[in-house]
């Protein structure tokens, strides 16, 4: 079954949505520079709301690995998913600080771009298109990915069956793609979810 995860989520409605629809992964942005960004208090209040099923991942931008750490210790996000410039010595350093998993996320533009991401030592890899553009990049680039991964960028109601259809991601990651006016549409955040289970249904049958 494929995994879903429903990213930038900010308000108390978002969170009782995703109860509701009982998702694999939310994530909060923890990004200043964000339409979604929150911060730890806000997102301490959300995580507590949140059904005990659902994994909360944040999302950092080259923040410091003690900033990361802390949220993870504290239990204010399960995983956490880095979605800057982090290099190989910043995973060592995040990763002597905690046990916690988290995913490095990599901008897909060109097959050398999928060879950096098999080579990650991340516990998973998320390929986007860019940095929250809400926009899909060349998919056809993923064909031969073999290690599992999260799809994301420019994924919405109307493509994501055909993502999960084509390419078998590990879990999807959809933002701008349940939104209305930049905020969470429970009706589009319920349409996404139930796309991706129809079609994982189909495949099963």
């Amino acid at each position: 079954m494929t995994k879903i995860k429903l990213c930038g989520l900010s308000r108390p409605c978002d969170i009782e949505t995703a109860n509701a629809l009982q998702p694999d992964y939310i994530g909060f942005v923890f990004y200043a520079k964000s339409k979604r960004s929150v911060t730890s208090a806000q997102a301490a209040a959300l995580k507590a709301m949140l059904s005990t099923d659902i994994r909360a991942v944040g999302v950092f931008v080259d923040e410091a690995p003690e900033t990361v750490a802390a949220l993870l210790r504290d239990g204010v996000i399960d995983m956490a998913q880095l979605h800057g410039h982090e290099d190989d010595a910043y995973l060592q350093s995040l990763r002597q600080l905690t046990d916690k998993p988290f995913i490095q996320a990599f901008r897909i533009a060109t097959k050398a771009d999928c060879v950096r991401a098999e080579l990650s030592r991340a516990d998973f890899i998320l390929l986007d298109s860019g940095m929250g553009t809400g926009k899909a990049f060349d998919w056809e680039l993923i064909r031969e990915i073999r290690r599992p991964y999260f799809l994301a960028g420019g994924l919405d109601i109307g493509n994501v069956a055909d993502a999960v259809r084509t390419f078998h991601p590990y879990a999807v990651d959809v933002s701008s793609g349940i939104e209305t006016d930049g905020f969470k549409d429970q009706d589009k955040m319920a349409a996404f979810v139930a796309a991706v289970r129809k079609e994982d249904s189909s495949d099963e049958s």
